[in-house]
């Protein structure tokens, strides 16, 4: 059985330790810069827009998590959720928390009358693509991720910069 609850501060080291685990899993095990300090400000800071959703056991031991935004669909006029991380620790795994980790986003987002619940998955997981189209979901197949970062997204950052200068100067 599995219990879905909020996260709390006391949760930040478990899931930051799942982040690590779930990088390693990924194959970018040096890619998590993420700290403390910093999960617990984007979680539990002044103005959180970052929430973690936990899975424990019947014991109270956590077995997973979710963490997951808003995201908003100009078509439709209202908010989605967007699953950034679902983790569950792989002694767990088949024991339904990921399942139950996902049913809750999804009343989350009926409840809240969102008109939607979406994630990426890496091509290769195909453990989790076939756990993910068996609940229901389904793949955007016409739809590819895009995404500026590091250098590239500094440079054409600081081109803003530079046009918002030359317009100011007329």
């Amino acid at each position: 059985m599995s219990v879905i609850r909020p996260a709390t501060v006391d949760d930040v080291p478990a899931i930051l330790r799942m982040i690590h685990d779930l990088a390693i899993y990924e194959k970018e095990p040096d890619a998590v810069k993420n700290t403390p300090a910093m999960l617990t400000e984007v979680l539990f800071g002044e103005n959180p827009r970052v929430y973690a959703t936990m899975a424990e056991n019947s014991a109270g031991t956590v077995q997973g998590f979710a963490l997951w935004f808003l995201n908003y669909s100009t078509w439709e006029g209202v908010h989605g959720i967007y699953l950034e991380d679902l983790y569950v620790i792989p002694d767990a795994r088949g024991e339904g928390h990921g399942k139950a980790l996902l049913q809750h986003l999804a009343a989350t987002a009926v409840e809240r009358g969102y008109a939607r619940v979406e994630w990426s998955v890496l091509d290769w997981n195909e453990p989790s693509i076939k756990f993910y189209k068996n609940l229901g979901a389904f793949p955007m197949e016409e739809w590819s991720t895009f995404r500026l970062t590091g250098g590239a997204l500094e440079a054409f950052g600081s081109k803003a910069g530079q046009a918002n200068e030359a317009l100011a100067r007329g």
